[in-house]
């Protein structure tokens, strides 16, 4: 049985999406923080489990019976770290015999401006620590957060970014989900790592090209100054703590980190995955 945690989560719904496609119900389990989100998958035959990283006893209970488990990193709590090490310590008392995880594909985790991300390699060393078969599937920055660092008005503001001539190899989210159920349900290959990239790394002022052809109108990309850009997010009112993390990862995509393209998930998906122009007019409703 397969169990997938933060399986309420976009990115546990791409995963399950097709591990229902293609393996029966009975076949995997949910982990959820709130059963009552999960009412969907349990009509369909998922077992549900409740519990949460935070909580060791939950998550004791949640791996009975468990073959292989997914474990989706969390979000930005302090003790992050912590929570992904309590998931590997009670799979491996619960004698699971793969653990999965969703790192980060970065250049050189010793360089990160967005010390947030340091902890997926934090986990990804404790992970194989622990002597559990393994698979770590390293995950570029979703395609599908464009609109959440350019604004939903782009087409009208143009794109405005401290990330100089930076380049991404984005990849969609459904489409990295999707990839991982394959490899889930494919021969183990344990302690093996995947690189999920799309197949071309694209700058904003890329973006910015791919904007402007699906909506007809001239839509530029100006690179500005971190100061500036720092200026006008906490004159929005952004709090301090998400301006920070938002430069971080603006800081690392100008200096490379999310450049890399791999072609694992071309492979893992069995075809090309979207390109830019593909994903525009869905991302932006154009």
């Amino acid at each position: 049985m397969i169990l997938i945690t933060g399986a309420t989560g976009h990115l546990g719904a791409a995963v399950l999406h097709t591990l229902l496609q293609k393996t029966a119900a009975t076949e995997v389990a949910a982990l959820v923080r709130d059963e009552a989100k999960a009412a969907p998958l349990q009509t369909r035959g998922v077992s549900i489990r409740v519990g949460s990283y935070g909580d060791p006893a939950s998550l004791d209970r949640a791996l009975l019976g468990i073959d292989t488990v997914l474990l989706i990193s969390g979000g930005g709590e302090a003790d992050g770290l912590q929570q992904h090490q309590n998931v590997i310590d009670a799979a491996k008392r619960a004698g699971v015999r793969r653990l999965a995880y969703t790192s980060r594909a970065l250049h050189n985790p010793t360089t990160l401006a967005n010390e947030l991300m340091v902890r997926h390699f934090q986990t990804e060393d404790y992970l194989r620590a622990s002597g559990l078969p393994h698979v770590i599937f390293r995950n570029i920055l979703y395609m599908d957060t464009l609109p959440l660092f350019t604004g939903p008005h782009v087409v009208e503001t143009g794109i405005s970014l401290p990330a100089g001539a930076g380049r991404v190899a984005y990849a969609l989210r459904r489409e990295m989900g999707e990839a991982m159920a394959n490899v889930l349900l494919a021969a183990p290959g344990d302690n093996r790592t995947y690189h999920f990239t799309g197949g071309t790394a694209y700058s904003f002022a890329d973006v910015a090209a791919a904007l402007t052809a699906a909506a007809g109108r001239p839509v530029t990309y100006s690179p500005v100054p971190v100061a500036d850009f720092a200026a006008g997010m906490q004159a929005r009112g952004v709090p301090a703590p998400a301006i920070e993390r938002t430069i971080g990862f603006l800081t690392d995509i100008k200096n490379g980190q999310e450049a890399h393209v791999s072609p694992d998930l071309e492979a893992a998906l069995g075809r090309p995955p979207a390109t830019l122009a593909q994903a525009i007019r869905e991302l932006y409703a154009l």
